[in-house]
């Protein structure tokens, strides 16, 4: 069974973000922010197939967390989905540049979060 990531500081989002997730047949492992985030990569060895990242999280940030991952040699290709309310178009560059592969505006619904993983050949959606 396929396991992802989601890290989030609102627990209503990482919540529906596992309803959604979990009713594909997805195990979902869930990170209140960036420093749990990686301490769950490395506890699990980066055993994930992606991860979805908020921006705005306390401690470690969504865009600091998509850097670190990324300079991790290991996880150079883990697809990472940044989910979040951040609607400046420059910060959504500056988190694609980071390296997050897609990126989903909040609020979002179950057809574009299976939109966004279809796109990244991440779930079978029918």
């Amino acid at each position: 069974m396929p396991r992802a990531l989601i890290v989030d500081d609102s627990r209503a989002t990482r919540s529906a973000l596992r309803r959604i997730l979990s009713s594909l047949g997805i195990d979902c492992v869930e990170a209140e922010h960036g420093q749990h985030a990686l301490a769950e990569l490395e506890a699990n060895q980066g055993d994930f197939a992606f991860v979805l990242v908020d921006w705005n999280m306390p401690i470690m940030d969504g865009f600091h967390l998509i850097k670190a991952i990324r300079a991790e040699r290991q996880y150079a290709s883990l697809p990472i989905v940044m989910v979040s309310a951040e609607i400046d178009q420059r910060q959504i560059a500056r988190a694609l540049m980071a390296g997050a592969d897609e990126y989903i505006m909040k609020p979002f619904d179950r057809d574009i979060l299976l939109d966004k993983l279809s796109a990244l050949g991440l779930a079978e959606v029918g």
